[in-house]
C-alpha cells in the first residue's frame, strides 16, 4: 500500500464535497436512473454511486483497484440495503467471463486508469452484445487555449491527483474501442479547476458484431 494512495483515500470525500454539491451528484442521479440489469461499476472509489441504482438493476457489482479506496468502499456498501459484491481489481484487469454485464459504469475513472485502450477493451469484452456504459468523465477541451493549457499542467495534475489526467481525450477512445456514443451531454465540472472543468456525460453502446472482438 502507497502512502499515496492512503493518503488520497482519507481526503477524496472532504476533496470532492463541493464539486458534488454544485451539480456532480444530480448528474450521477441522472445518469444512473438508465442502468439496468446486471451492473459493473469500475473504480468506484468511496461509493459515490451507490445510492442512484434504481430498483430496476438486478445485480451490482463495484470494482476498485486501491486498497485503501476499497475498504472505504466495503464499508459504504455495508450500508446499503441491497447485496452489493466488492472486488479489488483495475480496470484493464477484470476477474470476469466474457458477455457478464448488461451495463457498466465509469465515472471520472477513465481520467486515471494507467492504459486508457486495455480499460475499455475489457469494459468491452465484459459487456454483453447490446450492452450500455454510462460515463460522467472530464474530457480533454474543444476549445484550443484551454486544451494548450491541459497539457502544460498535465504533469502537475498526475502528481496532485493521484494520477488523473485533465488533457485525455476520453470520447474518441470510446469511439475506437468499439463503443457507439448514443447520447452525449456537454457540460463543466462546477467548482472544479479550469483545466479539469471541460466534461462529458453520456452513454454508448457495445454493438452486437464487436461484442466477442478479443481483448488485445
Amino acid at each position: 500500500m502507497s502512502l499515496s494512495g492512503w493518503l488520497f483515500a482519507c481526503v477524496y470525500d472532504r476533496m470532492t464535497a463541493s464539486v458534488e454539491a454544485a451539480g456532480l451528484r444530480a448528474r450521477r442521479e441522472r445518469l444512473l436512473g438508465g442502468a439496468r440489469g446486471r451492473v459493473l461499476e469500475i473504480g468506484a472509489g468511496t461509493g459515490a454511486n451507490l445510492a442512484f441504482y434504481s430498483a430496476g438493476v438486478e445485480a451490482i457489482t463495484v470494482a476498485e483497484p486501491e486498497a485503501p479506496m476499497a475498504r472505504k468502499l466495503a464499508r459504504r456498501v455495508r450500508e446499503q440495503r441491497r447485496d452489493v459484491e466488492v472486488v479489488q481489481a483495475p480496470a484493464e484487469q477484470l476477474p470476469f467471463d466474457d458477455a457478464q454485464f448488461d451495463t457498466v459504469v465509469s465515472t471520472l475513472v477513465l481520467c486515471t486508469v494507467n492504459d486508457l485502450a486495455r480499460a475499455l477493451s475489457e469494459l468491452r469484452r465484459v459487456l454483453k452484445p447490446g450492452g450500455r456504459l454510462l460515463f460522467i468523465e472530464h474530457v480533454r477541451s474543444e476549445e484550443p487555449r484551454l486544451a494548450a493549457w491541459q497539457d502544460r499542467l498535465n504533469r502537475f495534475n498526475r502528481i496532485v491527483a493521484h494520477g488523473c489526467n485533465c488533457n485525455r481525450s476520453t470520447l474518441d477512445a470510446i469511439r475506437a474501442a468499439g463503443f457507439t456514443i448514443t447520447s452525449l451531454e456537454r457540460g463543466t465540472l462546477a467548482k472544479a479547476p479550469p483545466f479539469v472543468r471541460p466534461l462529458a456525460v453520456g452513454t454508448a453502446e457495445l454493438q452486437a458484431a464487436t461484442a466477442a472482438v478479443p481483448v488485445p
